[in-house]
């Protein structure tokens, strides 16, 4: 029994989600981040979904989709920088991983991970939206909102999914109850 911590579900999980989140790093930052392409697709649709948001609040805006300058704003203000960091696509991996490595069944993952990383994109158009709006209104809560509230709002969400997962799909309630 040398290796019992081997057979320990923790000790997987934390093993298997590592090595996962850990191939999909060296995977963006060597493959691809470099190339370009996701990157610039899920900040695209991000700022056309912000834009439409902020138009069926009523606001007029601006938007710029060129190369490396992703920009989104309501008329009158500087408007709102999204770079690479910016657009959630760690925060899809880091969700995915959590999914993945813990126990359940695939025809539960097979929809839940599409749906957490759509709810994740979701939450950060609202997030861009509702930065473009301190721009307008109260520009000196940017900074403070940007590199904490909205990251607070944001893991909370995506811990509060795992948890949701946990619990309700993963199937640790049948495998508890019939020991």
């Amino acid at each position: 029994m040398k290796f019992a911590f081997l057979k320990n579900p923790v000790f997987r999980f934390l093993v298997l989600f590592i090595l996962l989140y850990a191939s999909w790093y060296v995977t963006y930052e060597t493959v691809i981040n470099p190339y370009g392409r996701l990157d610039s697709l899920v900040i695209n649709a991000s700022v056309y979904a912000t834009d439409h948001l902020l138009k069926f609040l009523g606001y007029s805006t601006f938007t710029t989709t060129a190369q490396t300058i992703r920009v989104v704003g309501i008329d009158g203000t500087h408007g709102l920088w999204i770079g690479d960091p910016c657009d959630g696509i760690t925060l899809f991996a880091l969700f995915s991983a959590f999914i993945l490595a813990f126990p359940g069944p695939w025809r539960h993952k097979s929809w839940f991970i599409p749906t957490g990383i759509a709810g994740i994109f979701t939450l950060n158009v609202l997030r861009i939206a509702a930065l473009c709006l301190i721009v307008k209104y109260k520009p000196s809560l940017l900074e403070v909102n940007h590199d904490y509230i909205f990251k607070i709002l944001v893991y909370a969400f995506i811990f509060w999914f795992w948890i949701v997962w946990v619990k309700q799909f993963s199937g640790l309630k049948k495998i508890k109850s019939s020991t």
